[in-house]
């Protein structure tokens, strides 16, 4: 949803997400009460909100927001460049804060930041501290040379081990997927743990008709 009182520019936005696979425009408002009763009826998942609407500050109807639609994300597009405009959308939580004008690749890094947050917290019902950092830290894709890895993961390696695991549709022992790559049941059971500490992996016990159960792997969706 776009909160923008100025008509030009919300169309403007509007072409912008139309370009965005998977993002839907619901509604368009242009003064905050408009956007407070829009939100409540529509329940969209984002909103891009403007700060300096005719009747109300954007800042001042957050909590509004939040109470008539708790899950719903803001991302703020503003010509405001006040420090305590900006300090009071951090306390409350923004996903974003775009200053106009603003260029259509900086608006898709911050729907995608929003569109993997709420993914994040729809498929997980744990918090991981690789979970954490998507919503703190501006984290490295898994690839990245910057990462860093514990002691005895080599990153070659690694990148195998992924993609092996990711054509696993019914998931795989560490010992069988160990064999595709060449390493001991125990070196592979290292990798396949280390996918799962951050987050990349899960493992269930699966019981056969004899003998001891075994763990299994399969790539976290």
């Amino acid at each position: 949803m776009i909160a923008e009182d100025d008509y030009h520019v919300a169309d403007i936005h509007e072409k912008f997400l139309q370009q965005l696979q998977g993002v839907h425009v619901i509604a368009k408002a242009q003064s905050a009460s408009e956007t407070i009763r829009l939100v409540d009826q529509h329940q969209p998942d984002l909103v891009l909100l403007d700060v300096y609407l005719p009747d109300q500050l954007g800042v001042d109807v957050l909590e509004q927001l939040y109470e008539v639609a708790p899950h719903v994300q803001v991302i703020f597009i503003t010509a405001a460049t006040e420090k305590d405009i900006f300090t009071e959308a951090l306390h409350h939580g923004v996903v974003d804060y775009l200053i106009k004008p603003i260029a259509f690749e900086r608006l898709k890094e911050a729907i995608e930041k929003a569109s993997e947050q709420r993914k994040k917290l729809t498929h997980t019902t744990r918090i991981t501290q690789s979970i954490a950092d998507t919503f703190f830290l501006r984290v490295k894709e898994s690839g990245d040379k910057g990462e860093e890895l514990p002691k005895g993961i080599d990153r070659l390696t690694l990148e195998k081990v992924r993609q092996l695991l990711n054509d696993q549709q019914e998931g795989i022992t560490a010992e069988a997927l160990g064999k595709k790559f060449g390493a001991s049941r125990t070196t592979s059971r290292r990798y396949l743990e280390y996918l799962i500490s951050i987050d990349e992996a899960k493992a269930e016990l699966e019981y056969g008709i004899v003998g001891r159960p075994e763990r299994k792997y399969w790539k976290r969706a």
